[in-house]
């Protein structure tokens, strides 16, 4: 018998006045987390929600997030987490998709009234025993009286609550993928898979009473809800949130609030590098003082990229392998173990890992193949989805749809996704092999390649390339150096220049969006 939330509960009896949340400039203690959390159960109880249901949750990355989440856990829902980018057609689908019967969501700002799509899915779903609404501190006024407000509700409701233990196969979050080809699939993780996750970074990184870690990934991704948000708790370490990601606050954040652990997708990294300004160059120096760790996921990170992000800040970076359906975490570098920069590093205790060929027999090292995996980590299944389901689990397996190998030492690689694969002239292209030469150009600073149809070929390699600032490169010229670089099946023959790549709210590319 386990729930999520008993990490929450046993640090407000153990140090009760450590601080757990740090958000736009207020600080919680652990006590005051937990008995928030407690509020928030007793609210959703005397709705009428029962153990078991379904409650959405849209916030940015604010106090109320881990509130909410805990709160949800403590009286035995399950969490839905949603991004704060949806509009009201993809609201709906999670909704209905997750039979959702309350949904918590934050009012917004002009510039993303998250609160208008809301209201208008939440017209058009009937399910809903309530809604609430996670009012905006700022101007807590709202025009619509549909959802009830959250402050005013926990006013009056108790900060006391017997706690509920869950059987560890029951399923504490539903994470909703990308969607990437078609509509989004609700991926079940059980108590269970997200404490092993949680307890097993907390161990890895050696998160220790010194720590202080930041959260800028979106909580509704659970790359930075498990392995910061509730790692961060099962470890009693304070969380500082931050709503969004940019460059030169998480400098300033980093310096000012200690933090010793960061982690993000390789785009933020590229961002703290390239958007670097002068004067942080002075605070370096303090920020390897204490800044010690930084995780990488979510994709794959170029050498080039790592290595000099590495010189620059002085922080090592550790690669790993994960996906919404692992919980998320697969395989990771260790601190304990040796590092290979371009790995994604040895499986998680308690987890299998081979490289299989299509008729699913493991290959030789070297060989590549499609990556799957079994263990602690692997989803109950896709919610209310028996096909998708048994077409990626089979006999305990996870088939990851992503392509790689393994070295003699039990490394992982990633080459690319099996869907991203470009087929020219019945030859395989793997665009992550381009994009890791082509990064590697003096005036480039981000490149993402793909592939496109066409009649002699059936698929042509195109490349779209981001300039750093102030460099100029005409196709020509990156035509003449690329030729020199990679084999003639491999580089590019369509060059595009462009100021951005579309990025989803995590941070990660969008190769869709390009086609």
């Amino acid at each position: 018998m386990i729930n999520l939330s008993i990490a929450l509960e046993d640090n407000a009896f153990k140090i009760p006045n450590n601080t757990a949340i740090i958000s736009e400039g207020k600080k919680l203690s652990y006590k005051e987390l937990n008995q928030l959390s407690n509020k928030v159960a007793n609210i959703i109880i005397d709705l009428g929600i029962k153990p078991g249901d379904s409650i959405a949750l849209q916030s940015p990355n604010i106090a109320f997030f881990p509130i909410i989440y805990y709160g949800i856990l403590k009286m035995g829902g399950v969490v839905v987490p949603m991004s704060i980018m949806l509009k009201k057609k993809e609201i709906l689908h999670i909704l209905n998709d997750s039979n959702a019967k309350l949904y918590f969501f934050y009012q917004g700002h002009d510039n993303l009234n998250i609160a208008a799509e809301a209201i208008k899915a939440i017209k058009e779903y009937s399910e809903l025993i309530d809604s609430i609404i996670i009012e905006n501190l700022e101007n807590s006024g709202y025009i619509d009286t549909i959802p009830k407000k959250l402050i005013s509700l926990m006013e009056n409701a108790s900060n006391q609550l017997e706690y509920r233990a869950s059987n560890s196969d029951e399923t504490a979050v539903i994470i909703y993928t990308s969607g990437t080809t078609g509509k989004s699939k609700g991926a079940e993780l059980t108590h269970s898979n997200l404490a092993w996750n949680a307890s097993i970074t907390v161990n890895l990184f050696d998160f220790n009473k010194n720590d202080v870690s930041l959260t800028v990934l979106p909580l509704f991704h659970i790359f930075g809800q498990n392995c910061i948000m509730n790692a961060s708790i099962f470890a009693g370490i304070p969380n500082l949130l931050l709503k969004r990601f940019d460059p030169d606050n998480v400098i300033k954040i980093i310096q000012e609030n200690k933090i010793t652990i960061f982690a993000g997708v390789p785009t933020m990294f590229w961002s703290l590098l390239n958007e670097l300004k002068f004067y942080h160059k002075q605070v370096l120096s303090l920020l390897k003082e204490h800044w010690r760790i930084a995780l990488s996921g979510g994709a794959a990170m170029p050498k080039e990229l790592l290595n000099d992000f590495e010189n620059i800040y002085g922080v090592r970076i550790y690669e790993g392998y994960g996906m919404s359906e692992a919980s998320p975490l697969v395989t990771y570098n260790q601190p304990k173990y040796k590092r290979k920069i371009g790995s994604v590093g040895l499986p998680l205790w308690g987890v299998q890992v081979k490289i299989v060929n299509d008729q699913l027999i493991e290959v030789p090292n070297y060989e590549v193949g499609q990556i799957i995996f079994r263990g602690h980590n692997v989803m109950k299944g896709y919610y209310k989805n028996d096909t998708a389901t048994k077409k990626a689990i089979k006999d305990g397996w996870m088939h990851s749809g992503d392509i790689g190998y393994k070295d003699n030492d039990g490394y992982f690689f990633v080459v690319d996704r099996i869907n991203d694969m470009i087929i020219r002239g019945g030859v395989n292209i793997y665009p992550r092999e381009v994009e890791e030469v082509i990064i590697k150009h003096p005036k480039i600073s981000l490149v993402a390649v793909i592939g496109i149809a066409d009649q002699k070929m059936g698929e042509e390699i195109k490349a779209y390339i981001v300039l750093k600032k102030g460099e100029e490169l005409t196709e020509n010229e990156f035509k003449i150096w690329i030729k020199s670089e990679l084999s003639g099946n491999k580089y590019p023959r369509k060059i595009e220049f462009v100021k951005k790549l579309p990025m989803n709210a995590t941070g990660k590319i969008l190769k869709r969006k390009l086609k």
